[in-house]
């Protein structure tokens, strides 16, 4: 799954710039992705659309009011992991997330279905808010999303 979210925000500057649904199932499977990893990705995107839109209607001043301290609960803990709490608190701390959207990867990651979610592809998860919202990380965000930890190299998305 994430191998084709990666490739959507590689190929596609926004959202609304992927074809149809249809198409873009046609042209994922020429491309070489397995059926199962494309529906799932567009399932999650489409999950992702609307958990946006249900923020966004229901909680519109939310991001400019919030100062409170999220706790998670112990069944977050345990799908997101140590690192993943920590790289998250990071993200909000440095105002590179709002609390609106702190919410909303918390809530994509735990719709991954892997736990603990690994901090990669958590990564993978604040770029596909970002990018769903039609928001383009900055310049220290997109070094600390892909910057490998080992050799401080960029490396690729996939």
């Amino acid at each position: 799954m994430f191998e084709v979210l990666v490739y959507l925000y590689e190929t596609y500057y926004r959202p609304d710039a992927c074809p149809d649904p249809a198409a873009l199932v046609k042209k994922l499977s020429a491309i070489g992705f397995e059926e199962e990893e494309i529906s799932k990705a567009l399932g999650w995107l489409t999950d992702l659309a609307e958990t946006n839109q249900e923020f966004a209607t229901q909680y519109p001043q939310q991001a400019a009011f919030s100062f409170g301290i999220r706790i998670y609960a112990r069944q977050e803990t345990e799908v997101l992991g140590v690192a993943a709490v920590g790289f998250i608190q990071f993200l909000e701390a440095a105002k590179m997330l709002n609390p609106v959207q702190r919410e909303i990867v918390i809530g994509r990651a735990l719709a991954a279905g892997e736990s603990p979610i690994s901090l990669e592809k958590l990564k993978v998860i604040v770029l596909m808010v970002l990018w769903s919202q039609g928001k383009e990380p900055d310049g220290l965000m997109f070094d600390e999303l892909f910057l490998d930890d080992e050799d401080d190299e960029p490396r690729s998305l996939h």
